[in-house]
């Protein structure tokens, strides 16, 4: 089981680090279930990105907006379901998020 403080705390010294100023843990994966801890320093930015059929971002620490649609600001203890639109994620000061996606639904066949 993971600490998810602690892992936030490492994600971020991560970033910091890293010359993209941002870094990332898949944490867990199971079947169509992902959960990814996510830092980003101030002012790096997840590129515009297509949304999974069902997502949701919890913010750990920080604040972030979430770009494309109505542009929500989220600050730590804050979560939202993310839309079903194109988005990007701007960091807005040092943050960590918890993104949690379902990567595909089962079809009227099964599949």
């Amino acid at each position: 089981m993971d600490d998810l403080n602690a892992l936030a705390t490492a994600q971020l010294g991560a970033a910091r680090a890293a010359s993209n100023g941002r870094s990332a843990k898949l944490i867990v994966h199971d079947g169509v279930l992902r959960q990814s801890v996510i830092a980003l320093v101030a002012g790096t930015e997840l590129g515009e990105h297509a949304s999974p059929p069902a997502a949701s971002l919890f913010v750990m620490q920080g604040r972030v907006r979430v770009t494309g649609f109505d542009e929500p600001v989220l600050a730590t203890g804050e979560i939202s379901v993310l839309t079903h639109q194109r988005h990007a994620v701007l960091a807005l000061e040092d943050s960590v998020f918890l993104l949690t996606t379902v990567t595909s639904v089962p079809t009227a066949d099964g599949a």
